[in-house]
């Protein structure tokens, strides 16, 4: 994440190293506003994520988040990051060759999920307006330049309801 906020691609608001301490885990949430959501550092497929609704359920929600990605990934490193309200998941693809050359091609709407797991997925996204479509393809480029990237991949946006994005993996 450190590269792609170098190249100004939107972030999801929160840590930028992983939190174990309670304290710090408040001060960050407090810091950037509840509702929040902790996730597994080594996590995937929804795994150690919780979403935290106010100060009463961080312990709860942090000690569970951390138990689960040491069972699942012998690692209970976590993040925090301000929890996206009804987001939509789209993905860009991108081609990139050993010349410097990167481009976007299409994206989809990976937004029907059962448990943080991609169940439908749509193409073209409908929600995306033309306008839209270009500045998520252009975020995609950059941060497929942020990390020298070369070949095919795929990059990860959240989309909110007031049409602002944010990066989450590639």
């Amino acid at each position: 994440k450190e590269a792609v906020k170098a190249f100004g691609v939107p972030l999801v608001p929160g840590t930028e190293g992983a939190v174990s301490d309670p304290k710090e885990a408040l001060a960050v949430a407090k810091t950037i506003k509840f509702p929040i959501l902790i996730k597994a550092a080594a996590g995937g497929g929804g795994k150690g994520m919780r979403i935290v609704e106010d100060e009463a359920g961080l312990q709860e929600g942090l000690d569970r988040a951390i138990s689960e990605a040491k069972n699942a990934f012998g690692d209970g490193s976590v993040f925090i990051e301000k929890y996206v309200e009804g987001p939509r998941h789209i993905e860009v693809q991108v081609l990139a060759d050993t010349h410097g050359n990167v481009l976007y091609l299409f994206e989809r709407e990976c937004s029907v999920q059962r448990r943080h797991q991609k169940v439908v997925e749509e193409a073209p996204s409908a929600v995306l307006t033309p306008e839209m479509r270009k500045r998520m393809g252009e975020a995609a480029v950059n941060v497929a330049r942020s990390v020298d990237y070369v070949g095919a991949g795929t990059v990860e946006f959240l989309l909110d309801a007031n049409g602002d994005f944010y990066f989450m993996e590639m």
